[in-house]
């Protein structure tokens, strides 16, 4: 029950990711506003990344970063919601966004040391799909909060006392591991696996037979899981614009669907938990998570066109995406605590927000200038070279 304090974290989060590009057009900001302030913010994550990641690793204490980043995050929301100002507000998300990747690298540690490898999925999957109940929860209560004409200070106020509880869950709940033990044993693992593997090719080299003797291509991991963020983000930045402008949706409706596309998460979730743990499968899944969610972003330029199920395609497209998106969440964050080396446990969150930062600006800009279905197209087309980029990785 450690993790109880980050589901209200996620419920804030949940919530803001729908209200704060609707609140940015509400006070009179664009689409390119929405896109600066996410591209700058992400970016601030990336060295976060690293420094958070490096510095809970180099002290092996973890539980005073993800408190310090829940605090964190109730000062900012409060400071929210003294300003109107765009540029004031770009600020305050910016350090928001840099606090709020402070718990992640941590986070990620501690569910990798508190069970063994063969369980990582399962306890990611597990943590992830708990969280994700949260995160509909935020959107739901956003949904309601929408209908009752809920002021924006009070919906920032709600976000900041989400973190104020959610750091007081942690403060009781979250401790250190006694020891750091299980990434040294997977490494360790994987050597000798190597070493064995390469004394049996020179085995067989040396009776005439032939082996295949392969390490997995790292570059190609994180690229690929960069350029599906970048998709991600290309997509996902405008989508509650794109609902309410482009498809006419009130803020209830857009809500909705994104509790839709978080109900599809949950499932994934929960689905990834009941297979066991197996390298290759993993890699896989990874490339055919891309392929699909690449054919599903195509999908979205139809919905453009078409009127008759307009809705129920693209509640089915964000389900979806919710779903295959969970896979890829679990697969990728196991096979970056087995892949990366100690101390850059921070590379998975930077890679992450490299794409992110790209993308959140790419998407609401092609979006105001070009169009909607080039947001579509473009994505998808990104989608299908990170599946390209995880062949090569598979």
């Amino acid at each position: 029950m450690w993790w109880l304090g980050f589901v209200f974290h996620e419920m804030a989060f949940g919530l803001l990711s729908v209200f704060l590009p609707l609140y940015i057009v509400y006070i009179g900001g664009s689409l390119v506003d929405v896109g600066f302030m996410s591209a700058l913010a992400v970016l601030a994550t990336i060295p976060s990344s690293f420094l958070w990641g490096y510095a809970c690793e180099k002290e092996g204490r973890y539980r005073r970063y993800i408190l310090l980043s829940f605090l964190s995050l109730a000062l900012i929301f409060y400071f929210l919601t003294l300003t109107v100002d765009i540029g004031l507000l770009t600020l305050l998300y910016v350090l928001l966004c840099f606090f709020h990747v402070a718990h992640e690298p941590p986070r990620n540690v501690l569910i990798a040391e508190f069970y063994t490898r063969e369980e990582w999925e399962k306890a990611f999957a597990w943590y992830r799909g708990i969280t994700e109940i949260g995160l509909l929860a935020g959107l739901l209560l956003g949904f309601f909060m929408a209908a009752l004409r809920v002021s924006a200070v009070l919906t920032l106020l709600v976000c900041s006392g989400l973190h104020i509880l959610a750091f007081a869950l942690s403060l009781v709940l979250v401790w250190d591991p006694l020891l750091i033990l299980e990434r040294g044993l997977v490494t360790i693992e994987r050597s000798v696996d190597l070493t064995f593997r390469g004394a049996t090719a020179l085995s067989k080299l040396s009776s005439g037979a032939w082996i295949e003797l392969k390490v997995e291509n790292v570059k190609a991991f994180c690229l690929g899981f960069t350029l599906f963020s970048l998709a991600t983000n290309v997509l996902f930045t405008p989508m509650a614009i794109f609902l309410s402008n482009g498809l006419g949706y009130a803020e209830t409706m857009v809500f909705a669907l994104f509790a839709v596309n978080s109900v599809g998460g949950i499932i994934g979730y929960f689905m990834s938990m009941r297979s066991s743990p197996n390298v290759d499968r993993e890699k896989s899944v990874l490339c055919r998570v891309a392929l699909f969610r690449g054919l599903l972003s195509l999908t979205l330029v139809t919905s453009m066109q078409i009127f008759l199920l307009r809705t129920f395609t693209v509640a089915v497209v964000l389900f979806l995406m919710g779903f295959l998106y969970a896979l890829f969440a679990v697969y990728t964050i196991a096979l970056s605590m087995e892949i990366l080396p100690k101390e850059k446990v921070g590379v998975y969150n930077a890679m992450e927000g490299l794409g992110r930062a790209c993308g959140s600006l790419i998407g609401p800009l092609m979006a105001e200038k070009l169009g909607f279905q080039y947001v579509f197209l473009t994505s998808g087309l990104t989608f299908f070279a990170a599946y390209a980029l995880f062949k090569v990785f598979k």
